[in-house]
């Protein structure tokens, strides 16, 4: 094998795990989005009505997002977190002190969302219904075909041939596509939530660092799926052509 291949191939393994850790860990934590809101200074029964209807299986959307608003919340694919000012304490319920975590339900990823959140007679949201759907969905198929590509990548190594790798980059190729797919979709489910449920007042919010990682790791997947057919592509032609000069 000739040193320039073996050399793009070592650079595209470092960027395929790289890329892979990133949408492991971006999958894993909660900070796709982030809400930063005014400390609550009391707490005032709304509160705890708020606190407690958040913390129950299958909330509604208008429900937890109202919490989300109101505590500083952040939201992952998996879990949504708020976090609680020590202001609380007067609770009768000790647990809601610190940081409250909970996770979305299977029935949850899949229910449908509405026209307006929180009106079940307002009518199904088909496009914001779909993409919750991606945005979930996409990440773990990306991370299923990196893991596919890097299992041909092994038996390329075992057979000392960087033919099979092609697959491989075509693999990461459709796993770039699919990370991208994930956060467009994130995006716009993301903006398009935000017209219906507008931001209070003091209320921001922003993209989190989970969120990044997931952007990240697009590109990065584009370029070890270049990488890795580069390589692949033009050692075997090299290869076609010195067997062709030998025979010749």
């Amino acid at each position: 094998m000739d040193n320039r291949f073996a050399t793009a191939f070592v650079i595209a393994c470092v960027l395929s795990l790289i890329s892979t850790i990133y949408m492991a860990a971006s999958i894993g934590t909660d900070f796709w989005y982030e809400y930063r809101s005014p400390v609550q200074e009391n707490s005032s029964d709304l509160n705890k009505s708020i606190l407690e209807e958040f913390s129950t299986d299958e909330a509604d959307e208008k429900t937890y997002y109202d919490a989300l608003f109101r505590y500083s919340g952040t939201v992952g694919l998996w879990r949504r977190c708020i976090t609680l000012p020590k202001t609380t304490h007067t609770l009768t319920d000790k647990s809601f002190e610190g940081t409250r975590c909970m996770s979305f339900t299977l029935n949850e990823q899949f229910m449908e969302k509405f026209v307006d959140p929180g009106n079940h007679n307002s009518g199904i949201d088909l496009l914001r219904t779909y993409l919750w759907r991606c945005q979930f969905l996409l990440p773990f198929v990306s991370l299923g075909l990196m893991c596919f590509g890097a299992l041909i990548g092994l038996c390329a190594c075992i057979c000392r041939s960087l033919y099979p790798t092609i697959a491989t980059g075509v693999l990461h190729l459709l796993a770039g596509l699919c990370t991208l797919g994930s956060v467009s979709c994130y995006v716009a489910g993301i903006e398009l939530l935000h017209q219906k449920l507008v931001l209070p007042e003091n209320v921001s919010g922003e993209f989190g660092w989970s969120f990044c990682l997931a952007c990240v790791s697009a590109p990065l997947q584009f370029m070890a799926s270049a990488l890795f057919i580069w390589a692949a592509h033009t050692n075997r032609k090299e290869y076609t052509l010195m067997k062709a000069y030998r025979v010749a």
